[in-house]
This record gives structure tokens, C-alpha cells and sequence, in this order.
């Protein structure tokens, strides 16, 4: 098991949505303190002060986690003044939200650098650290989106793919260092706080609510569970995926539980300094 209690706890994307709800709750249960880095200034600065103001130890830092001069100045600072986390949570990501042929360069490049180079820089800034200690909880925030295409999130989705196979090979690899280091990896499907506003709701599959996922994720870690898929039905994609012909499963998931057109009225929640359907991470 993997204890919150009276630990370091590092959030990306840990200012707004379900990063800084989950910073909230690992306070709550008594964490020694709580690390935020985010790229938004403004949510920083409220997070220090809600937290400070009741009575918790938060540190906060300005973090391009797509940067790896920054992810690195960063890194340094933390270990210079707390040692490596005990538990990571690669929680910053973006999504743009609209066809493949539409995508700039720019767009496509940000997309792989946050939700891709994010968790892996930031992991490895801190990995070594945790293997000499013999202890590490690495949470990695992914999606369900890296079990199934998707119409309008391709650069997402492909991201996504990324993840899930980097997060799953380094749980392995990890297991053969010692048996303290451990991987979690989150797929849920949408969730509630902005980052996906616009989207449909596909068949039996229900717009997740922060307080939900928070307390399942922070859960999983306490349990060490290697896989947690949110709600019950994306347990079944792997499956679906593996068994059914190419045309079978896109009937299915498409056109019967309407996952291929639950993007279509996407409006998300605009990031710093972007447009609309340019959304930081819940």
C-alpha cells in the first residue's frame, strides 16, 4: 500500500480541475505537503492561498511541463529542498478538440510535448532519486482515449496511445528494480470541470464528476492498482477492440454508444493566452 500520510506529494497540472482537487484531498488525508506546478500563474497563486489559508503546506511552481530546461530548474529545486516526491502525479495535458486536417503544426507539437514529453520528463527528472531511495508512486494520468479512436481527437488520442504504452512498459521495468516502485495509470472518460464542455455523453457512459474520479484515483494509489478505468464500461474496451472485426467494433462504439460523434459539439475550456477549443487539462 501506498501511504498519503505525512508525505510529498507532486501534482502537474495542479492549479484548476482535478489536479488541484486531488492536491486538496491528499492534503486532507494528512500529507506532509502538497507540490504544485502549473503553467498558470493566477491559479497558482489562489491554490497557495486556499491551501495556506487552511492550515496545509503547499509549495507552488511556475512550470512549462512541455519545457525541458524548465522541467529540470524545476526538478532541481525540489530536490534540493524536499528530495523526491514520494508520489508523482503526471496529471498536465492539453486537448485540441477538431479534425486532423485542420491541426496546425504548432498545435500538434504543444499536444505531444504537454500530454506526452510532460510525464516523461518529469518522471525522469525524479526517477533517479526514487530508485536509489527504493520507494516511488508514479501516477500517470492518461485517458480513455488511448483505448479507442476517436473523430476530433486524433493528436489527443495518439498522445494518449503514447502514454498508456510508455506507463505500462515503465511499471515493468520498475517492478524488476524493486518491489516499492510502483506505476499507476488513469483512463477516464470525460470528465466534468471544463476541459471537454461541449461533448456528448456516449451510451452508458456517463460524464465523470471530479469528487468521483479524485477519490477512485487516490484510491488506486492507496491500493497500488496498476490499471484504473473510469466508469465501469472502459474496463471493456480492450476486450471489445481485441475480439470484434474493425468494422463490427466501430458499429459498436460508433454508431451504438456513440463515442465517434460525442466530439462533435466540443467546445472545451480555453487555456492560457488560446482559443476555445484549446483546453488545459481537468
Amino acid at each position: 500500500m501506498t501511504s498519503i500520510k505525512k508525505s510529498t506529494v507532486l501534482i502537474t497540472g495542479g492549479a484548476s480541475g482535478i489536479g488541484k482537487l486531488m492536491g486538496s484531498k491528499c492534503l486532507q488525508r494528512d500529507a506532509s505537503r502538497v507540490l504544485v506546478w502549473d503553467i498558470n500563474p493566477a491559479g497558482l497563486q489562489q491554490t497557495y492561498q486556499e491551501f495556506t489559508e487552511a492550515g496545509y503546506e503547499v509549495h507552488t511552481w511556475q512550470v512549462n511541463v512541455g519545457d525541458a530546461a524548465q522541467v529540470q530548474q524545476a526538478a532541481e529545486d525540489v530536490l534540493n529542498c524536499f528530495g523526491a516526491p514520494e508520489t508523482l502525479i503526471n496529471n498536465a495535458g492539453i486537448v485540441v478538440g477538431k479534425p486532423f486536417v485542420e491541426h496546425s503544426m504548432t498545435e500538434i507539437e504543444r499536444t505531444l510535448q504537454v500530454n506526452v514529453l510532460d510525464a516523461m520528463l518529469v518522471t525522469q527528472a525524479f526517477l533517479p532519486a526514487m530508485v536509489a531511495r527504493g520507494q516511488g508512486h508514479i501516477v500517470n494520468i492518461v485517458s480513455a482515449a488511448s483505448l479507442l479512436p476517436n473523430p476530433r481527437m486524433s493528436v489527443y488520442a495518439g498522445s494518449k496511445w503514447a502514454v498508456l504504452g510508455w506507463s505500462e512498459s515503465l511499471r515493468l521495468e520498475l517492478e524488476q528494480i524493486g518491489p516499492n516502485l510502483k506505476v499507476t495509470t488513469v483512463m477516464p472518460s470525460y470528465i466534468d470541470t471544463g476541459m471537454f464542455a461541449g461533448v456528448k455523453a456516449p451510451l452508458l457512459t456517463p460524464i465523470l464528476q471530479p469528487d468521483t474520479i479524485t477519490e477512485a484515483i487516490l484510491n488506486a494509489i492507496k491500493r497500488n492498482k496498476i490499471l484504473l478505468r473510469k466508469p465501469f464500461i472502459v474496463n471493456l474496451l480492450p476486450l471489445l477492440h481485441g475480439i470484434l472485426p474493425t468494422r463490427v467494433f466501430d458499429t459498436v462504439t460508433g454508431r451504438w454508444f456513440g463515442v465517434y460523434t460525442s466530439m462533435n459539439d466540443f467546445t472545451g475550456r480555453p487555456a492560457v493566452g488560446q482559443k476555445p477549443a484549446y483546453a488545459t487539462k481537468p
